[in-house]
């Protein structure tokens, strides 16, 4: 039987091993053979807070996407779904939660939004944000796009850039995971360089029509199938660092 935990003494008494196995597993199925018994444990579980267990993905756990867009659910459950055998080790689900509105620098804003929803769904969650950040503006709108296009809308955005020639811009897509309360923090950094362009495409998806990027043929996210818009995006390069990370976790 394998043990994946850490002590923080040099030493562990076979006596403290013991009453630690006895508080773990609340039903121990044993079967006798000649070489000895076979002790069947799982789920084990350590009190004692000098154990400090590694984080592990199994079946059975559940991570939460903190997002109110089913849209968002969809695609990034999309993404994920491609494991070795083309199934979620895991269950994710989303949860809206009413996180302040920070400032800052993206990883910043998204590690302590990551931290704040872990504290308070008091598991492992994943948080994201996204920034359109124009290059003749240093960066900005960058991750108070949400806020600009609601007050200014697409053409608004694309005002933002009258004066200027250049029109270049990048997506970005800031991931963040946490396995629980007080745990690691892991940022994964996905970007997709492209220009800003007049609402191309269909309407429904936030700032995708007026997002060209460089390696869309011509086209605005609007105006791309979801697998065109996986093979490139900023979410999507994302959420793949992500899943590299989860699979090496995976138990």
């Amino acid at each position: 039987m394998e043990f994946l935990f850490e002590a923080d003494g040099d030493k562990m008494m076979a006596s403290s091993i013991e009453n630690l196995f006895r508080t773990a597993c609340d039903n121990v199925h044993s079967t006798t053979k000649e070489e000895g018994t076979i002790m069947d444990c799982s789920d084990i579980s350590f009190a004692d807070h000098e154990v400090r267990t590694k984080f592990e993905l199994k079946s059975n756990n559940n991570v939460t996407f903190v997002t109110g867009n089913k849209k968002k659910l969809e695609e990034v459950q999309r993404i994920l779904s491609e494991f070795k055998d083309g199934k979620l080790p895991f269950t994710i689900t989303s949860h809206k939660l009413d996180l302040p509105e920070l400032q800052g620098e993206p990883i910043d804003i998204a590690k302590a939004k990551c931290a704040l929803a872990a504290k308070d769904l008091d598991g492992p969650v994943i948080t994201e944000d996204t920034s359109l950040c124009f290059d003749a503006l240093n960066g900005l709108p960058g991750p108070y796009i949400k806020w600009f296009l609601e007050k200014c809308g697409h053409e608004g955005l694309n005002q933002m850039l009258a004066g200027y020639e250049d029109k270049g811009a990048y997506a970005q897509t800031m991931v963040a995971f946490c396995a629980g309360p007080g745990e690691e923090i892991h940022v994964f950094d996905g970007r997709t360089h492209g220009q800003i362009v007049n609402a191309r495409g269909k309407l429904d998806f936030g700032w995708d029509p007026i997002f060209e990027p460089d390696e869309g043929d011509g086209k605005t996210y609007a105006e791309m199938t979801k697998d065109e818009k996986d093979s490139i995006s900023h979410r999507s390069r994302a959420f793949t660092y992500l899943r590299e990370f989860l699979l090496s976790k995976e138990g």
